[in-house]
């Protein structure tokens, strides 16, 4: 490491990984002598983040790199959603900027924004915390040492969705779906394994093990193996499904069912059902909710469904107000007293010397 002057100015000369370095400081031969020392010391404590211009990384160039790394750790739908929320939203509000520049005040001012184009505080988290897991990557990089948004607290947002099938609109969904017997078993797959529809979708034969009673899924929405267990209903909704001759083990349960028509079809079965308010994601809830009212514990639940965060259970674990009040009519059972007891007066002797010694001090039984 040393400094030399050219011209009128101070360079500092050092070698860092390998490849020797140069660069201007200025006139000033005592400034030159300081950043050179200062380079020593982060390059002593493996800290040297660069003042340079290669090292150097504009977001729009950042956010290509992580575009193709989500390819390779994200399922098909993910990486779809973060195309679409850097291309619309991230990349016009960041492009022109280094990822060493982005501070809090600049994800205040992108909520604000997002928040006056009537965007919703979820859709808005969610924009954010994509932001905030590629700028962990970027730290994982080297691109930054830290990141910025660490801790940053996200908007308020409203409840989720309360709404399941309770057994009357059940039986009524599944008269409503007979005279269609595609449908009938993607709502019964759905109903009795909380599979989201993407999964019913993708669903292989070579998934389904009936001998075993089990559906293993390998494309989830958190790219992680899930196995769900078929119950007798289940299972002979699935050996009723019919399969043309040429197909093969490998082959899609339902090769003919497109994501368009499944919601249209469902659409018209919920109408014809007279059941409002309801989307096909929300037998996802009937699922887990009904399980919760059965007592079962959100552990169990939370793997069925394959949540990471144990959170997300509990969104899906709604419980109706008839087995709230159930659970409180219980403590009648709890708390009820075998035998009355009410405060007297203790009783006195003649002399009033002393109490009846028939009656504890202060109660009296009551027949």
């Amino acid at each position: 490491m040393s400094i030399y002057q050219k011209g009128r100015n101070w360079y500092i000369d050092y070698y860092f990984k390998g490849r020797r370095k140069r660069k201007k400081i200025g006139p000033s031969k005592k400034l030159a002598e300081q950043v050179l020392k200062d380079v020593h010391v982060k390059l002593a404590k493996s800290e040297f983040l660069g003042i340079h211009e290669e090292k150097k990384l504009l977001f729009k160039d950042y956010a290509e790199q992580y575009k193709e790394y989500s390819k390779t750790v994200k399922s098909p739908s993910s990486v779809t959603r973060d195309k679409e929320i850097i291309t619309k939203h991230l990349a016009p509000a960041l492009e022109d900027q280094y990822l060493f520049q982005i501070a809090l005040d600049d994800i205040e001012h992108y909520r604000a924004k997002r928040l006056k184009d009537d965007a919703s505080p979820s859709t808005i988290n969610k924009e954010v915390n994509l932001l905030k897991a590629m700028l962990n990557r970027a730290v994982e990089w080297k691109y930054l040492k830290t990141n910025p948004l660490q801790g940053f607290r996200q908007l308020k947002e409203p409840p989720g969705r309360l709404r399941y099938l309770n057994p009357e609109e059940f039986q009524n969904l599944i008269t409503a779906c007979s005279s269609d017997a595609g449908l009938l078993a993607v709502v019964q797959l759905a109903l009795y394994t909380g599979m989201r529809r993407g999964e019913i979708l993708n669903l292989k034969w070579e998934n389904i093990d009936l001998q075993k009673r089990l559906v293993l899924l390998e494309k989830t929405k958190t790219n992680e193996r899930r196995i769900i267990p078929i119950n007798d209903t289940l299972a002979e909704v699935l050996k009723n499904i019919p399969r043309s001759e040429e197909s093969e083990d490998t082959d899609i349960v339902f090769p003919e069912l497109s994501g368009n028509m499944l919601s249209m079809a469902f659409r018209r079965a919920c109408g014809k059902a007279k059941i409002t308010n309801f989307r096909f994601h929300d037998l996802r809830h009937t699922f887990a909710s009904h399980l919760t009212m059965a007592g079962y514990n959100q552990r169990t639940i939370q793997h069925l469904l394959g949540h990471k965060d144990p959170r997300m259970t509990v969104r899906y674990s709604h419980l109706s107000d008839d087995h709230l009040s159930q659970a409180v009519k219980a403590l009648d059972q709890v708390f009820a007293p075998s035998k009355k007891v009410v405060p007297t007066e203790p009783k006195k002797e003649s002399d009033g010397h002393h109490m009846d010694t028939g009656t504890k001090k202060g109660l009296r039984k009551v027949p």
